[in-house]
């Protein structure tokens, strides 16, 4: 049976027990679907001994002891693909679980795949099959039913295996120190911090010049701020077609804003759209040396056979090493590298480089080759 935490005294006993052990995986059921920031509904903690679930919507429950046990130092957070349980709690407790391991990143590192997705982890590593039939849960509905709670539990009773057989192939393969500098992004509190004046960068932009893009830079920022005064998402502030559009026309006046056909009726009557228009305003005031410039033209012209010829060499020499190749480089890493060698990349700096990069630049300048032996792929020095 499923031991449910409502209370603050059970809560309390519970990270009690959790702070004397060497870890504990945790596991969180979020809702995202009509808020800015990420509502926790379930959170699953576990040992090898000891498993509960917490119910964070319990009528006066303080998440305070939850937040205390992720700041011990003994004991090391396990989580799986860990960015989204880590955002929940820096957002609602400016804090970032420490120790932190992440079996998806570890995965990788152990040659599981470039995505290490946790079914494929639990099946070879914990030998266990995971009932997906719940996995589409409104985890904010209650009551729960057993079964769904069950479910919820599993990832984490499931994780404390995966990580004991990483953890021991992490050390006996001497990779250690390779997890840990994937792991610095998800420690870093910039990795969680959503800058409104960076909104602009996640949109995909499709061409413009610098008054268009310094009028986007200014209005993103606008909408950033507002969604997370409101708590919604994005798209319903403004569209990013929207924001293109706008961005296009510049519109200096709420009744220029009726004449897009981006923006919803009644808008321009609103108090949000005067600071729009401030917004656009702003962009338009902005100096040239405060807008990036955008490089908008043709990538390097690179031979298309060497491109093809370092994704050759980069799946060669990950599978011998047994490590993913998305850890390693990426397609547009690769035509950097083809067409720079001092690029500035991953694969081309610390232990990547050595797996990989110091490889590339001698397949690039001809020293060594690529051949099939045995009908397989593989490498061969180049004789001078």
């Amino acid at each position: 049976m499923v031991t449910v935490i409502t209370s603050n005294d059970a809560l309390s006993e519970a990270c009690a027990r959790f702070a004397e052990a060497p870890y504990v995986a945790i596991d969180t059921e979020f809702m995202r679907d009509s808020t800015y920031w990420p509502k926790l509904c379930l959170l699953q903690a576990a040992t090898p001994e000891f498993a509960v679930v917490v119910d964070p919507l319990a009528p006066g429950i303080d998440l305070k002891p939850l937040y205390a046990l992720m700041r011990v130092p003994s004991v090391i957070k396990v989580f799986h693909a860990a960015r989204q349980d880590v955002e929940i709690f820096y957002h609602q407790a400016d804090l970032i679980p420490a120790p932190l391991f992440d079996t998806q990143v570890a995965g990788m590192v152990c040659g599981f795949g470039d995505s290490a997705a946790y079914e494929t982890l639990v099946r070879e590593l914990a030998h266990a099959q995971i009932d997906k039939s719940s996995r589409f849960t409104d985890w904010s509905r209650r009551p729960l039913s057993d079964k769904q709670l069950n479910y919820a539990l599993s990832d984490v009773t499931h994780l404390c295996r995966v990580y004991e057989s990483l953890k021991r192939q992490l050390d006996k393969s001497g990779r250690s120190h390779w997890l840990e500098e994937e792991l610095d992004v998800l420690r870093s509190p910039d990795t969680y911090q959503l800058k409104p004046e960076e909104a602009w960068r996640r949109l995909k932009m499709r061409g413009g010049n610098r008054r268009f893009t310094a009028v986007l830079m200014e209005i993103a920022a606008w909408r950033e701020r507002l969604a997370q005064e409101r708590d919604v998402p994005r798209s319903r502030v403004m569209k990013d077609e929207a924001l293109f559009e706008i961005a296009a026309q510049a519109p200096q006046t709420t009744e220029d804003l009726d004449s897009l056909r981006g923006i919803p009726k009644g808008f321009a009557n609103s108090k949000a759209a005067n600071h729009l228009v401030e917004a656009v305003k702003a962009g338009l005031a902005l100096p040239a040396s405060a807008v990036p410039d955008i490089d908008r033209g043709p990538p390097p012209a690179v031979p298309p056979v060497l491109g093809d010829m370092l994704r050759v060499l980069l799946k060669i020499q990950c599978e011998a090493h047994g490590v993913a190749q998305k850890l390693i480089a990426s397609s547009s890493d690769l035509d950097q590298i083809a067409a720079d060698d001092k690029a500035d990349v991953p694969a081309l700096q610390g232990w990547r480089r050595e797996i990989f990069g110091d490889a590339a630049l001698e397949l690039k300048h001809g020293r060594i080759a690529l051949t099939i032996r045995d009908r397989k792929a593989t490498v061969v020095a180049v004789e001078n």
